[in-house]
């Protein structure tokens, strides 16, 4: 027999079992934790470095997809356009939060921390490193910003090309990294029956060094 409901109208049957990697143990140190998974993950998920980053605008809660580019004790850093809407939803409320979402192994990574701007020399290096073409699309584009058309786009792409052809591209004022210092990380691993391993390391400094195991305390979470 047939099913002739459409996909959206079957989302109720749609399941996965988690369970298939065992129980989850954590340690004393955020920082280890996450090493020890992000590596896992760089062998499992093609671009596991992708995160949600929520932020809080006048109109409620927002968020979108950003590239993770750096952990360090400091924070997990990422790159954008300081003038694009989530750059000025971080000046207003440095607040954030991020997910690390690694489907395929039943795992999320989540962070809460005060976003911070990278200092010029470390966006100057990052920025350096970036493909040429990248370079270019950073000063052409006015990030969230109404534009009339693709073709108009590709004509501030063109004319900045055009501009920086026999020179190295700079990077923009506007253009920069940001990093956020966590104050609460939790560790999530899909189990049986939906009893999940929750695992939340959080500090009372507001934020926290990752790699100071004595600032956080951990404790399991009920699923």
């Amino acid at each position: 027999m047939t099913d002739d409901r459409s996909p959206l109208s079957r989302l109720s049957d749609q399941r996965v079992e988690y369970g298939a990697r065992g129980e989850v143990a954590a340690g004393t140190d955020p920082f280890t934790f996450f090493s020890q998974w992000y590596a896992e993950a760089q062998a499992e998920i093609r671009e596991p470095n992708a995160m949600l980053l929520a932020t809080a605008s006048d109109s409620g809660p927002d968020a979108r997809i950003v590239l993770l580019k750096g952990v360090d004790p400091a924070g997990f850093t990422f790159f954008t356009n300081y003038t694009s809407a989530k750059g000025l939803q971080i000046a207003a409320d440095a607040r954030v939060a991020l997910v690390l979402p690694w489907h395929d192994m039943h795992r999320q990574v989540r962070v809460q921390g005060i976003a911070t701007r990278t200092s010029a020399a470390v966006s100057d290096e990052y920025f350096a490193a970036r493909p040429r073409g990248a370079q270019v699309g950073a000063r052409a584009s006015h990030q969230s910003q109404p534009v009339d058309s693709r073709a108009a786009m590709h004509a501030a792409f063109d004319r900045v090309e055009a501009e920086f052809a026999d020179a190295e591209v700079p990077r923009p004022e506007q253009w920069g990294g940001y990093t956020v210092a966590p104050h609460r990380i939790e560790f999530w691993q899909g189990q049986a029956n939906r009893f999940h391993d929750r695992f939340v390391y959080e500090s009372a400094d507001r934020p926290a060094a990752l790699d100071d195991a004595a600032a956080w305390t951990v404790a399991r979470l009920d699923p």
